[in-house]
């Protein structure tokens, strides 16, 4: 082997030593890298703020990586503290018209009390009652954007915790009974009467309550509503069925969403959101709402609710 081919392989074996090294440098890099990165994440995460001092921010990949973390994080915590705010702001408003309304309320039902005892003409009775049918419409629609509001804005948290379905659900139904007691609509409830599961007893009783309501409401007399439990492999299904008119299929999706109310339903009251809130109340437990309905041939809802 002569001079120049000892001098190729020495110089081959010398390129594929710096190669190696540069590899284990580059590797080592990108290591430091991704732990500065899971470092700065976490310390986001957890509120610290971003850590390390102005030495790391120089012109490398991880000072880049790290300016622009540190300013995400800056605005996320402006972002974070304005809607605090603004919950703060929105909880004294939502604080403020319920205390500013529960007066006036109060004062009109007190004064149809008084009519009420006051020997009236047949066309004055009349507008007395009406009068009382508006202010219990206009109690309810304050309650109803209440509550609708706090839910919203996250000043009312939900707390699931272990519970008696069955009792819940008997609540929703005691409420019921005087409006279906009224059209002669028969109601029935098929569940355990110890049924133990993970939930908000009283925002879980608004929701069952609300579906009812709408069952009782668009029910004709005479007509049924039954209730039925059944606990599935994932989910427990409250199933609420009615021999109402039914919602037409095109229907079916919008009768969730806020302030909805079909055309032909403007005599009855209510301002629609009942069925919102009952969704928005059974999404913040890892539940859903579904409804199975034919015009004309009743509706069945069902609210399922973890059994986890």
């Amino acid at each position: 082997m002569d001079w120049i081919s000892v001098s190729s392989l020495i110089l081959a074996a010398g390129t594929v030593i710096a190669a190696g090294w540069k590899i284990c440098l580059l590797r080592k890099e990108v290591w430091q890298f991704e732990e500065k990165v899971e470092q700065a994440l976490d310390d986001i995460l957890s509120g610290r703020g971003i850590a390390g001092d102005n030495e790391e921010m120089k012109d490398t990949l991880w000072g880049k990586c790290g300016e622009k973390l540190a300013r995400v994080e800056r605005i996320w915590r402006k972002k974070e503290e304005a809607g605090l705010l603004e919950k703060k702001q929105m909880k004294e408003l939502i604080s403020d018209i319920s205390h500013q309304t529960k007066t006036p309320i109060a004062n009109i039902r007190l004064y149809v009390e008084f009519l009420q005892e006051e020997k009236l003409s047949e066309k004055g009775t009349e507008f007395l009652k009406n009068l009382e049918g508006q202010a219990d419409k206009l109690d309810f629609f304050l309650q109803g954007m209440v509550k609708l509001s706090r839910l919203e804005t996250g000043i009312i948290q939900i707390k699931s915790e272990q519970g008696n379905l069955y009792e819940t659900l008997t609540k929703s139904v005691t409420e019921i009974v005087p409006a279906a007691a009224a059209k002669q609509i028969a109601l029935s409830v098929d569940c355990e009467e110890v049924y133990v599961l993970r939930h908000d007893k009283k925002w879980t009783e608004e929701a069952i309550f609300n579906v009812l309501d709408n069952a009782v409401k668009y029910t004709e007399s005479s007509g049924k509503v039954h209730v039925k439990v059944i606990r599935q492999e994932i989910f427990t299904r409250i199933s609420i069925s009615d021999t109402g008119k039914g919602i037409l299929p095109e229907r079916q999706a919008e009768i969730f969403t806020r302030f909805y109310r079909e055309p032909e339903a403007h005599e009855k009251t209510g301002v629609g959101i009942g069925l919102y809130l009952t969704r928005k109340i059974l999404e913040l437990q890892g539940g859903y709402i579904e409804v199975r309905s034919q015009a004309g041939k009743g509706a069945e809802f069902c609210l399922y609710l973890p059994n986890e």
